[in-house]
């Protein structure tokens, strides 16, 4: 066994957890999975696999990961979601990397390659989609906003080639059900900073994002898979722009915030 701590952090994850368990079988001395409350058979799987079982009300993506990073207690961390899976070459990285004690880094990135549509997404804006997942306990933190949430770390880190794969999104509906909540979390952010709504940035930004995945990083490769990407992306990025001028024009048409009678 590494001197490592696998940390995955789960709520109803019966679908995915026991395919991202499975991938570091015999790899680490301790799997750590903090539940925020699953009723489907998620922690008889993380049982299974000799989890340490922790229990945590939701903190937040950011917060909630943090909180199970600072309860391993090894010195090297592998933090995974529930919905990855380490493939066969990034586990051979990561003996690799322990060859060595780790002499010299602090942590080591990986490509992260999604699974959609029936095929592996190799192009545009899903891909390489490098993530931090190795760390030094000691010099890491979980930092970024809210919705979207990075691993971070205090020193060097190694720049790895095997995939880390990812099952995040098993149908178009369940990345359609995610563009409000990363709307209204910019929304958020763009008050919390006293900006405006744009509309020369609501229509540029839109185009921008599809052109730059399906033409400048070739998503056009990744046949009807990729062409739904890139307009789904553009049509978040709209989305999320928009909700500015909503904030600042959503009054009823007396000046209050109703919208007549009921």
């Amino acid at each position: 066994m590494l001197p490592l701590s696998v940390c995955v952090i789960t709520l109803n994850e019966a679908a995915n957890l026991e395919r991202c368990l499975g991938s570091v079988a015999g790899l680490a001395a301790e799997i750590v999975v903090m539940d925020s409350g699953s009723t489907d058979g998620t922690e008889e799987i993380a049982r299974r696999h000799g989890a340490r079982w922790l229990r945590q009300d939701w903190l937040g993506y950011r917060d909630q990961k943090q909180a199970a990073l600072e309860q391993c207690r090894e010195a090297w961390v592998l933090a995974l979601d529930a919905d990855e899976e380490v493939s066969g070459a990034m586990r051979q990285e990561v003996l690799d990397f322990f060859k060595g004690d780790g002499e010299g880094w602090d942590g080591a990135s990986f490509p992260r390659l999604v699974w959609f549509l029936g095929r592996w997404i190799r192009h545009g804006d899903w891909y390489p989609d490098r993530k931090l997942r190795l760390v030094r306990r000691a010099a890491a933190r979980w930092g970024g906003s809210p919705e979207h949430d990075k691993l971070e770390v205090a020193g060097r880190v190694r720049v790895c080639q095997g995939d880390l794969y990812h099952f995040s999104f098993p149908s178009m509906g369940r990345y359609v059900e995610k563009i409000n909540i990363f709307a209204d979390e910019y929304l958020k952010r763009q008050l919390a900073a006293g900006k405006r709504w744009s509309l020369a940035e609501t229509l540029f930004r839109p185009c921008w994002r599809f052109v730059r995945a399906y033409v400048l990083r070739r998503g056009f490769l990744d046949g009807f898979p990729g062409l739904w990407i890139a307009w789904s992306t553009a049509y978040q990025t709209f989305v999320r722009h928009s909700r500015g001028y909503e904030h600042e024009h959503r009054g009823g048409p007396d000046g209050g915030s109703g919208g007549g009678a009921a």
